[in-house]
């Protein structure tokens, strides 16, 4: 079985924020697998599974907060078995221009605190999708543009980028991580250098 989390925060407050980007991401995988309405509530968090058998995706939502997702996670993966080489992780990246996707094996924190949660409670060793959000304006302070909105102009990026996630979401279950690297990676770098080309 594989595993994808997508971080955020809970609460119709944070639903359009930078931060909640991997809450978007796993409820557009579960309205392509059809399962939108079959949200359950445990282990901290709001689930679903892809369908019956083991060939399942367990698709989750930790209602922690973003800092302490890790409990959240290990409680399901215990459950239902899964090694963290098979945990996708979701999440929003300030680092990253925004839309562009950066997949990795495992690796650090880079700084973000869900990450962090997750390291400590599964270890280093499980893949990671970042999405790009950018940092907002200059100057402008990083934790309140992270549970902020977004600003109109830039909607259609970020659902071009939430759609991108949940394609590279789908080819991590079905071909692993390294496929995801070599096709979202190199597409993302190659998206921003023709954008520096205009």
């Amino acid at each position: 079985m594989k595993l994808v989390v997508g971080l955020g925060n809970p609460g119709p407050q944070y639903r359009d924020t930078p931060h909640n980007l991997g809450f978007r991401v796993a409820d557009v995988l579960a309205a392509r697998w059809r399962v939108e309405t079959n949200w359950r509530v445990n282990w901290d968090s709001m689930w679903v599974k892809s369908g019956p058998g083991p060939s399942a995706v367990l698709l989750l939502k930790p209602q922690t907060y973003m800092n302490l997702s890790g409990p959240a996670v290990r409680q399901a993966a215990d459950y239902y078995q899964v090694e963290p080489s098979d945990v996708l992780a979701v999440v929003d990246d300030v680092a990253l221009p925004l839309g562009r996707l950066r997949a990795r094996r495992g690796g650090s924190a880079g700084g973000h605190n869900g990450l962090k949660s997750l390291i400590q409670h599964l270890g280093n060793d499980f893949p990671r999708l970042r999405i790009g959000v950018g940092r907002g304006e200059s100057g402008a302070d990083l934790a309140g543009y992270v549970t902020g909105r977004f600003p109109p102009t830039v909607k259609a990026d970020v659902e071009a980028a939430v759609l991108r996630a949940a394609d590279a979401a789908e080819m991590f279950v079905s071909e692993g991580i390294e496929r995801v690297m070599n096709v979202f990676n190199a597409a993302s770098d190659n998206k921003q250098d023709s954008s520096l080309d205009q």
